[in-house]
């Protein structure tokens, strides 16, 4: 089946899921043990069969924690008295880095959603390391991708019969979650068939999640918590970072909840597509200036009428933000994106990497061939099982059809910049980045939507020099910075990263100046400090 390349920014993701047990057979994780820690008590029962229809759930308690066996595969359940549509679904898997903690499984949500995630404990002082949550775009597309094939402990290799060590993962000196969502997105699944088609439905499920995870295990919950993505996920995040910030302001009002206050430190987002009315805008430039323009003559007729279309796009973009309303956003996503991705689709180049070619026969619909290593490697039974997946499952890189729903709802059309500025002035940091070779979401648009955020930093970035960036191990150039914020000592309030030499995703095509980065920004270190001075802080940690 051909897949249509116009709707939106594709970008990457990660795996999982499994069927959910019965309803009537997730009893809580709990007892004496728990009692303070927010899990509901464990009942009296101690072990039992629940038939439903065919299918036989088995149940019992063992060292105070629940368990389930379905499919042949074993979970803990855990739940949250304040969360009672929400169930978490664990399993401890082996795969792609064995040396590292490691935990897979589901969030089940009542209304038939069912979340995968996969999480790899830091490689060095885990116990001391930031959380890091990273999703992948689209969108539709499993932060699988971004596991396998950008920044996780492991690289897909062989056609997908096997993974390759990661020197470069960002689990080097974070602990982190890779998440599909929303539904139908990897492993992440509806029993019939529904889907998500709006970035905020998303915020409360991760919220939820996050709550679940935490209290389960909190010896992650101290550090400081970094939510991250490319792509799409630069529409993701804020909505997502708004319910974390929002819900963190209600936890006094509310003290015999046992919610945990989730330390929200910072957003990163690489190659975001986030404000459409000035992105938009700038792939006219981009095409026609950049430094791998696909016409020669920036003034002449294809660059004209590539220009041209600009201010019809703005003025429907205008129009979804004053009404806010499918109506209106509708019309402005598919006018922009048929009108200004077109010469990109039809280019014959890669979209997310202007610098090479893309043949689709045999890179596959999206450019990339690891899309389909992925797709082998995770509809392995064995990965499946060890996962916790459901061996009927069929996992997708990519879901065309999730993307098609977002699409339909004009979700990218809306003021997502909006939802940044109250958390960002209350101190929650801003990392912008992007490769300087992606098409889609381009470098041009992203540092001049952050030109215009409107915060009480907006004034000292708008002066800020660019500064360049010189990676710590290599001593190379790696691209260049702007920075608000931070007193000088610091990464920054607010900072925009161009990253050289790179396309769409930075982690694949920089993995040391990708890694360099975002361990800095983690921990607050500038990019722009002398390498010399820089090295230091690192020795304790094994370097990068």
């Amino acid at each position: 089946m051909k897949k249509v390349l116009t709707l939106l920014p594709l970008a990457f993701a990660i795996p999982a899921i499994l069927a959910a047990p019965a309803e009537d057979a997730q009893v809580v994780l709990g007892g004496a043990g728990h009692a303070q820690s927010g899990l509901l008590p464990l009942p009296d029962a101690v072990e039992g069969i629940i038939n439903k229809g065919e299918e036989r759930v088995h149940q019992w308690y063992e060292d105070g924690k629940q368990f389930i066996k379905q499919h042949g595969l074993t979970y803990e359940l855990v739940q949250h008295p304040h969360f009672g549509d929400y169930k978490l679904r664990v399993t401890s898997p082996k795969l792609c880095d064995p040396s590292v903690k490691q935990y897979s499984g589901y969030l089940d949500i009542t209304d038939d959603k069912h979340l995968f995630f996969w999480f790899f404990e830091s490689r060095s002082a885990p116990e001391d390391a930031p959380l890091v949550m990273w999703l992948n775009g689209g969108p539709g597309c499993s932060s699988s991708t971004g596991l396998l094939f950008e920044l996780g402990p492991c690289n897909i290799a062989d056609g997908g019969a096997n993974t390759t060590f990661n020197p470069h993962s960002w689990n080097t000196h974070a602990n982190i979650i890779f998440l599909d969502q929303p539904i139908n997105v990897g492993y992440s699944y509806s029993e019939d068939g529904s889907t998500v088609d709006s970035s905020p439905v998303a915020g409360k499920d991760v919220y939820a999640f996050m709550e679940l995870f935490l209290t389960r295990f909190p010896e992650y919950s101290t550090q400081p918590f970094h939510l991250a993505a490319e792509s799409y996920g630069g529409t993701y995040v804020p909505n997502i970072a708004n319910v974390i910030y929002t819900e963190n302001q209600q936890i006094p009002l509310s003290p015999g909840a046992n919610l945990i206050k989730i330390n929200l430190a910072s957003v990163m987002m690489g190659n975001g597509m986030t404000d459409n009315y000035v992105q938009m805008a700038s792939i006219p430039d981009y095409l026609c200036e950049g430094p791998y323009p696909i016409y020669d003559d920036p003034q002449g007729a294809q660059c004209t009428a590539l220009r041209s279309k600009v201010p019809t796009c703005q003025r429907l973009i205008k129009s979804c933000r004053d009404f806010n309303s499918r109506l209106t956003c509708v019309p402005a996503a598919l006018y922009c994106n048929s009108q200004l991705y077109a010469p990109i689709q039809q280019s014959g180049l890669n979209p997310y990497d202007a610098r090479i070619k893309c043949d689709r026969e045999k890179d596959g619909p999206l450019c990339y061939r690891q899309m389909g290593w992925i797709e082998t490697f995770m509809n392995d039974p064995e990965v499946k099982a060890a996962l916790g997946v459901n061996p009927q499952r069929t996992f997708e890189s990519c879901n065309m059809a999730v993307n098609q729903a977002f699409m339909l709802q004009g979700d990218s059309m809306r003021n997502t910049p909006l939802l940044l500025t109250d958390m960002i002035n209350d101190g929650v940091r801003l990392l912008i980045y992007a490769g300087n070779a992606d098409m889609m979401c381009n470098y041009m648009g992203n540092e001049r939507w952050v030109e215009q955020l409107d915060t009480i930093f907006l004034d000292e970035f708008s002066t800020a020099t660019t500064e360049q960036w010189v990676t710590i191990r290599s001593g190379k150039v790696a691209g260049t910075v702007r920075s608000a914020g931070g007193g000088g000592s610091g990464a920054g309030n607010v900072t925009f990263v161009t990253v050289y030499e790179s396309g769409h995703m930075v982690p694949y095509d920089q993995p040391e100046a990708a890694l360099d980065m975002m361990t800095r920004w983690i921990m607050d270190i500038p990019l722009t400090l002398d390498v010399t001075e820089a090295a230091a802080p690192f020795m304790p940690f094994g370097g990068i």
